[in-house]
C-alpha cells in the first residue's frame, strides 16, 4: 500500500471518529475502556514533525516514479535509433520549408521572363531575381522595373514612368509628366499608339504608371486591361539576372 492510500484510509477514519463523537455513541470514556478505539483515534492524532516526515515520503515517492517514466521514455527514444533519425530529418525538411516560403514572400524569388515588352532591357527566356526589401525601406521610384500580377498565376514587368499624384499624357509619341515632356534616358522611342494616355491621366495616392521599354510591343498602363498599378499590386523590383550567363547581372 502506498503512503497516498495509508493517508486517505487515515482521513476516513477521522471522518468516521467525528461522526461517531457527533451522535455521542462513543465518548473519552469509551475510548479509554476500549484499546480498538484509541487505535483508531491513534491514527489520526499524531505530532507535525512526524506529519511532515509523512508528506516527504509521499513527494518522494512521486519522484521516484517520474523518474522511472522519464528513464523507461529515454529506453525507448534509445531503443528505437531509425525513428530517432527520422524525427530529426522530419523537423530540418520542415525547418527548410518554412525558411523559403518567409524568403519567397518576404524577400526574394524568381521568375521568368515571357515575350518581347520589355526588350532591350529584358528579353523573352531571361530568369531573374524579383526582390522585396527595397520597398520595405522607400517607395517605389521612377525608372524602376516592377513586377505585377494580372490574372491567375501571371506576372508582368514593366517600368515606372509616372508616380502617384502626378498627371501622365502621350503627346506626338512622347511621355509628359505633369505637362513637362519626361526626360527618359532608357528610350527615345516615338510612341505610335498612346492609348488611354492620349488623355491626361491623373494617378492616385497610390496609383503607378507603366510601361514595357517595347514601347511599341507592349500592353501596359496605356490600355483599359491593364491600367494603372496600385501600390498593393506591386510584388517586388526586377533586381538580378541570373541567366543567360552572357546577360549575367543587376538590372537598370
Amino acid at each position: 500500500m502506498s503512503y497516498t492510500n495509508e493517508l486517505e484510509d487515515s482521513l476516513r477514519a477521522c471522518r468516521e471518529i467525528e461522526k461517531l463523537l457527533a451522535s455521542g455513541e462513543i465518548n473519552l470514556e469509551t475510548v479509554q475502556k476500549k484499546p480498538e478505539a484509541a487505535e483508531k483515534l491513534d491514527i489520526i492524532v499524531s505530532t507535525d514533525e512526524e506529519k511532515d516526515t509523512f508528506e516527504a515520503k509521499i513527494v518522494e515517492e512521486e519522484i521516484v516514479e517520474e523518474k522511472i517514466v522519464e528513464e523507461g521514455i529515454e529506453e525507448k527514444a534509445e531503443s528505437h535509433p531509425f525513428l530517432k533519425s527520422l524525427l530529426s530529418i522530419l523537423i530540418c525538411l520542415f525547418t527548410a520549408l518554412l525558411l523559403a516560403l518567409l524568403i519567397t514572400k518576404f524577400i526574394a524569388h524568381h521568375t521568368s521572363v515571357e515575350g518581347s515588352s520589355m526588350e532591350h532591357t529584358l528579353t523573352d527566356g531571361d530568369q531573374i531575381i524579383v526582390e522585396n526589401i527595397s520597398y520595405y525601406l522607400h517607395e517605389p521610384e521612377r525608372f524602376d522595373v516592377i513586377v505585377f500580377p494580372h490574372g491567375e498565376g501571371v506576372n508582368y514587368i514593366k517600368r515606372i514612368i509616372g508616380l502617384p499624384k502626378e498627371t501622365v499624357q502621350i503627346v506626338d509619341g512622347y511621355v509628359y509628366i505633369n505637362g513637362k515632356p519626361l526626360s527618359d534616358p532608357l528610350s527615345n522611342e516615338v510612341i505610335e499608339d498612346a492609348g488611354l494616355a492620349s488623355e491626361e491621366i491623373l494617378l492616385g495616392e497610390n496609383e503607378y504608371f507603366v510601361l514595357g521599354d517595347n514601347r511599341n510591343g507592349s500592353m501596359d498602363s496605356r490600355t483599359a486591361e491593364i491600367g494603372t498599378v496600385k501600390r498593393h499590386q506591386i510584388r517586388g523590383k526586377a533586381w538580378f539576372r541570373f541567366y543567360p550567363f552572357s546577360q549575367f547581372g543587376s538590372i537598370k
